[in-house]
């Protein structure tokens, strides 16, 4: 009797989601990218209704997936929004971001994080006191203790130099305002107070703006590639899914 082959678990859509773009593609379990990258513009302004019909648009081209992981830039809990600084948390508070997504996608299995803990999940090595900090139109931050997650820190919205928070003292508009060359300056002190606030083992620095980084980093801090953002929706889905 000859036994039944298993078939190999169908692809991952992942999505990221930004305040400056929206990107989608196709991985697997391991967070390997199975298709080009996809991204359009964010709209705005960017209720609910808005956002997700903008993700079907992105995502029509790629095909053949089982499941959806999303990371959204603020807080979530068990598929739903608690907080969207980018997009106006009044209209997005408590709205149920996986399951709107899987019915607007064929009813597949979604799952949702928080953007900088799902590019953690591709970043870590799963040893130690990890930190993530994202650097795009805000500031995310993500830790990992041994490789599980811990509960959600929105420093981007803690102050962090007199009464700018993170998000203004690092973010997209900071950039602008300030110059690359002041700008760095700041996060070269973000790396200092978030060393000595969490006395992590590692830190990774992703986000579109991470690329501009010139100053010399400390040996324990290194950049992770943008694409991170998607390749961690593999990982998400790595325990207790079927393909």
């Amino acid at each position: 009797m000859t036994q039944k082959r298993k078939s190999a678990p169908r692809p991952i859509l992942a999505i990221d989601i930004g305040g400056t773009g929206l990107k989608a593609a196709l991985v697997s379990l391991d967070g390997q990218m199975l298709s080009e990258r996809k991204r359009i513009a964010t709209p705005y302004p960017c209720p609910p209704t808005i956002l997700v019909e903008a993700l079907v648009g992105l995502v029509r081209p790629l095909k053949g997936y089982g499941r959806i992981a999303i990371g959204f830039p603020g807080v979530v809990r068990d598929g739903r929004v608690l907080t969207a600084p980018h997009y106006g948390t009044g209209v997005w508070h408590d709205f149920p971001l996986a399951r709107a997504l899987s019915d607007a996608l064929g009813h597949k299995p979604a799952r949702l994080i928080n953007d900088a803990e799902m590019q953690g999940l591709a970043a870590i090595s799963g040893s130690g006191l990890e930190l993530v900090l994202t650097l795009g139109t805000g500031a995310g931050t993500a830790l990992f203790r041994d490789g599980a997650l811990m509960p959600h820190l929105e420093l981007a919205h803690h102050p962090v130099h007199k009464s700018k928070t993170y998000n203004d003292y690092v973010g997209e508009a900071a950039l602008k305002r300030s110059g690359r060359k002041a700008w760095n300056r700041r996060v070269e002190k973000v790396i200092a107070i978030l060393a000595s606030l969490l006395n992590y083992d590692r830190l990774y620095i992703g986000g579109g703006n991470a690329q501009k980084i010139t100053i010399k980093l400390p040996a324990n801090v290194s950049l992770v590639t943008n694409d991170a953002g998607l390749e961690g929706g593999g990982f998400l889905w790595r325990q207790g899914a079927e393909g």
